[in-house]
């Protein structure tokens, strides 16, 4: 039976798991010691206490005012950001301003007593985790009956909004997933992905699609890029105002982009390796011959840069100087400090998923999908359990969350051996301590210029982790901090001249060292990152007048079909 909402194996184990640190934490507490660790617990918990009983106090005083008739400013507000409480009723209506203040009562006391009990700092980042996934689920807008804007809806349509809202509950429990966009309004290659090209090479993991050029003259030397195999390529080019790919192009790139196949049951023993080597490599191959220039720019976007750069560490020891520069784009090549998703992975957690799916099967899109929603819950989650269940909307249009809900799966060897190698035991960052494709892994060889982008709120890769790929390239290197996060902070047109990004020259050990130093600069770090690759872009000739070459002809027309399979 599958289980409601995608909900994978490791999220339900961190919820006991979460539960036996508490336990323990709780178990061991002697309040009444005056010696060790416990004196300093209790001294803690009492300052929690005596901070929430305070707030408590104000919180009472405050509603005798409102009951008197006053207005004054809430006892407690919500955090900085918080979109959940912006209706009027929040603030004006007694009952629910009580209900609100509560809640974020109670909230920070929770907080604080995980900030208090004496665990081990994996235990705590677990427990933080699973305990602010619980707060969420909480809040009092999550509830009709604590909702005013829903409750006032219901009463406006004489309760049509919650009768459609049950209708489309019972349509996610039966397809087992929460709805976040219309999944009907797009179609890729209609609407996204719709830049010019062909599919110019293809084997049974990936296509190779080759981009129309829309300038006269182009770079000698290609762009190639190697987006995360964990989503689709096409947030690269979703529309033609903020497609990266046609920015890329209008600068004069002879642009290349790998669409990985979504697994299936044959493709079950991908791993690793082939992602590399058949991979990777064979697209700087290809590309590098249907261009015929001296060398390939190369892009990695994710764990598609975590491949890619494994990848050249595997050409440079090869004696291959076929790549001329390299760009990372929010990956992290050392795992020390992995955010919130290291939360999931543990050697019993990969011990299992390597028992199951380690030497053959495949690991479900919507599995992996599930547990980054539950990073950003109350963007990705909640809102969307407010507007279909609560008040009977239709789901919002949105081209970004159409491609978030179009998910892929993962090859079981492949993303077993990605998760113990550098989510567990963090290999890569140590020297030949990995042997891919017959050969030892060493990112000191990767001595080509390198422009490594992180972003501020990255929720998947933090972007102190990020940093720390500085310290294992060689080679000049430059690093931008952009703004926002993972997926907004990267898909920032420069046409739009939004946010802004930090620069430094330096590149001290870690990334605080660097940001005290960095200069922030306001617009999108599209033209920083253009203005570095054309000093290795080549010189320039005239755009090609067909896609593909006598070796390489044109299979199909781009997107090609390998982007449009669904994931079972």
């Amino acid at each position: 039976m599958q289980r409601p909402y995608n909900m994978p194996d490791e999220y339900v184990d961190g919820y006991f798991k979460s539960a036996l640190d508490v336990w323990k934490a709780l178990s061991s507490l002697e309040p009444f010691s005056t010696k060790g660790d416990a004196e300093g617990v209790a001294t803690t918990l009492s300052e929690v206490h005596a901070r929430y009983t305070e707030q408590l106090l104000a919180l009472l005083t405050h509603t005798g005012e409102v009951a008197a008739g006053g207005a004054p400013v809430p006892a407690i507000l919500p955090a900085k950001g918080d979109r959940r409480f912006s209706s009027a009723d929040w603030r004006t209506n007694p009952v629910f301003s009580l209900l609100k203040q509560n809640y974020l009562l109670n909230s920070n006391y929770l907080n604080g007593l995980i900030e208090a009990m004496s665990m081990d700092e994996g235990a705590r980042k677990r427990v933080r985790f699973f305990t602010q996934q619980f707060i969420d689920a909480m809040s009092p807008t999550n509830f009709v009956a604590t909702n005013p804007d829903a409750l006032k809806l219901a009463m406006d349509t004489e309760g049509e909004s919650l009768k459609a809202g049950l209708d489309n509950m019972l349509t996610d429990m039966d397809r087992g997933s929460l709805t976040i966009t219309d999944e009907t309004a797009f179609e890729v290659g209609r609407d996204v992905a719709t830049t010019e090209g062909a599919v110019v090479f293809e084997n049974d993991l990936f296509q190779l699609i080759q981009y129309r050029a829309t300038t006269a003259e182009v770079c000698s030397r290609p762009l190639l890029i190697v987006p995360p195999c964990i989503n689709k390529f096409y947030i690269l080019d979703l529309q033609p105002d903020n497609s990266f790919v046609r920015f890329a192009l209008d600068k004069g790139q002879t642009v290349f982009l790998v669409s990985w196949r979504n697994p299936d049951e044959t493709c079950d023993k991908f791993g690793w390796d082939d992602y590399v080597e058949r991979g990777a490599i064979q697209a700087i191959r290809v590309a590098h011959a249907i261009a015929g220039g001296d060398k390939v720019n190369v892009v990695g976007w994710c764990v598609g840069g975590t491949i890619l750069s494994t990848a050249l560490a595997v050409l440079r020891s090869r004696a291959d100087e076929s790549v001329a520069s390299v760009t990372l784009l929010t990956t992290m090549l050392d795992f020390e400090q992995p955010g919130d998703l290291g939360i999931f992975v543990d050697e019993m957690s990969v011990a299992q998923r390597e028992q199951a799916i380690g030497a053959g099967g495949i690991y479900r899109g919507a599995e992996l999908g599930f547990v980054f929603q539950t990073l950003r819950a109350n963007d990705l989650i909640w809102p969307n359990v407010v507007n279909g269940y609560l008040k009977g909307k239709s789901p919002e249009r949105f081209d970004l969350l159409f491609w978030n809900s179009d998910v892929t799966n993962l090859a079981g060897p492949m993303y077993c051996w990605y998760l113990r190698n550098m989510y567990l035991e963090n290999n890569l960052r140590t020297p030949n301590r990995l042997t891919v494709c017959d050969t030892p892994v060493d990112l000191a060889r990767v001595d080509i210029p390198s422009y490594v982008l992180a972003t501020a709120e990255d929720h998947i890769v933090p972007w102190r982790s990020a940093y720390l790929t500085t310290q294992l390239f060689t080679g000049p290197r430059r690093f931008v901090l952009g703004a926002s996060g993972h997926i907004a902070g990267v898909i920032n047109p420069a046409s739009k001249d939004r946010r802004s990004y930090w620069t430094g020259e330096s590149l001290p050990p870690t990334g605080d060292e660097w940001l005290s130093n960095a200069v922030e600069k306001r617009g999108s770090w599209w033209n920083d990152w253009w203005q570095w690759l054309a000093q290795n872009g080549g010189e320039r000739r005239g755009a090609p007048r067909s896609l593909g070459s006598d070796e390489y002809p044109k299979l199909e027309a781009a997107p090609g079909r390998y982007v449009k399979a669904k994931a079972s």
